[in-house]
């Protein structure tokens, strides 16, 4: 095995983005649940910026800080910076994400971490989201080696049968307590077992 391809949400950090439906209900209540999710979808798809992600839900005065103000309640999974430190001399690395643009440079900048990663994918640079296969190729293209030589390491279970499919290693980080039929892992310490 010749690199290890982490999932932002979920994995990377605590948050699944589960909580952002109740996050925004906090302020609009009778807001549904597809109502928010329709712009958040629409930045992670690259379609629009995601400030307006906040606009189209109905926030008004500095877009900018309401967004800060929400990103700041993300966390860092336990356990991450001491596997990538661990890793990173004997793997390449790189993260897949479904995510705004913004959103994603934000926390990695927070998080300073775009230090470790060989290659990072985003939805919204490349107008492709998981699980579509593609963005899956190109990640690997980009790392230079094959799929069957990648550990891809999720928390959604459509997003690992993609990558099984391409004949990666799939692992469920399971932070969901969904139920998954393939190989899952509950921390990084155990995925550290799993690679080396």
């Amino acid at each position: 095995m010749k690199a290890i391809i982490l999932d932002m949400y979920g994995v990377i950090v605590k948050q699944t983005g589960d909580d952002f439906v109740p996050y925004v209900q906090r302020t609009f209540p009778n807001l549904e649940h597809d109502q928010i999710y329709e712009p958040w979808l629409k930045a992670d798809r690259g379609e629009i910026d995601s400030l307006q992600v906040w606009a189209q839900i109905g926030f008004q005065g500095d877009l900018e800080q309401i967004e800060k103000d929400y990103l700041n309640t993300i966390e860092l999974n336990n356990g991450f910076l001491d596997f990538v430190k661990a890793v990173r001399n004997h793997y390449k690395l790189a993260i897949l994400s479904n995510d705004s643009s913004r959103w994603s440079e934000y926390l990695r900048k927070k998080f300073d971490i775009n230090k470790y990663f060989d290659v990072i994918s985003i939805s919204s640079d490349l107008k492709m989201q998981k699980p579509d296969e593609r963005i899956f190729l190109l990640t690997v293209e980009k790392l230079g080696v094959s799929a069957k030589d990648c550990y891809y390491i999720d928390d959604r279970e459509g997003n690992l049968e993609a990558a099984q499919r391409l004949g990666m290693h799939a692992i469920m980080l399971n932070s969901r307590n969904a139920v998954y039929d393939g190989n899952v892992i509950n921390s990084f310490e155990e995925l550290l077992k799993i690679v080396f």
